[in-house]
């Protein structure tokens, strides 16, 4: 029995039942979020939720309206979103570059939740020749047919990794040679006085609350965008814009 469904004026792709849902995480197909009703504790659901924590797949507890809002057929308390993108391994992709001889340049968005947004940095990144966008696997924009729409098509080229524990990611990329660098109103360096020729991971946040303090720690470089106006802050999507061309500038 399918349970395969698509929602009027909505092109993301869901799934719904707890079998279902089970057999599609097990065939390998990425979830963009799993839903599951509040109060369900029979021992299909907790299969289900080890299932999705082995797969690193964002779990919400919500109400059962919340679930009746989305299909009105049979969802047994469960429903989750099919992702428009197959997301990446960034050890993949560190590697490949370094072995290839190029010099990383990775994007890091740190509670950008606005779709739009995401979309138009991905389309900036791609054209920047950002070699991957990462992002938190909680706290982050859906990757949905929006933001491949707002994107002009670059999420169907730029590889987007999605992490469970960004402060783990972070000490990965030190590690294997990159520089942290947080884009922060908060730093005394304007971005033209820092050299990016090496390999490096570019750290934005949120228009609201920038980036978490826990992140802020951990990089090697603070810099920010200078400005003369009277409203201090930018667009995050224009923010990457300019940091990014910043970037490929001084490598050229």
């Amino acid at each position: 029995m399918s349970f395969e469904h698509k929602r009027p004026n909505d092109n993301k792709e869901i799934i719904f039942g707890i079998r279902p849902v089970i057999e599609t995480i097990k065939a390998g197909k990425e979830i963009e979020r799993l839903l599951i009703q509040k109060d369900q504790h029979s021992v299909l659901i907790q299969e289900l939720i080890k299932l999705a924590k082995d797969n690193n797949i964002p779990i919400t507890q919500v109400p059962v309206e919340k679930l009746n809002t989305i299909t009105r057929k049979n969802h047994q308390g469960v429903i989750c979103f099919i992702s428009v993108v197959t997301y990446a391994s960034l050890d993949h992709i560190i590697t490949e570059s370094f072995s290839k001889g190029e010099t990383p340049l990775i994007l890091i968005l740190d509670r950008v939740t606005d779709v739009r947004n995401f979309g138009a940095i991905a389309r900036t990144a791609e054209c920047m020749g950002v070699n991957a966008i990462v992002i938190p696997s909680r706290g982050s924009a859906q990757i949905n047919s929006d933001a491949v729409k707002t994107s002009a098509g670059a999420l169907n080229f730029i590889p987007v990794c999605r992490e469970d524990n960004l402060k783990s990611t972070l000490d990965y990329l030190k590690e294997s040679g990159l520089q942290i660098v947080g884009c922060t109103e908060k730093a005394d360096k304007e971005l033209y006085d820092y050299d990016f020729n090496g390999p490096a991971a570019i750290i934005l946040g949120s228009e609201e609350n920038g980036i978490s303090p826990e992140y802020l720690k951990k990089c090697d470089g603070l810099v920010k965008i200078p400005m003369t106006g009277r409203i201090e802050s930018l667009n995050v999507s224009v923010a990457a814009g300019m940091i990014l061309y910043e970037a490929v500038r001084q490598r050229k």
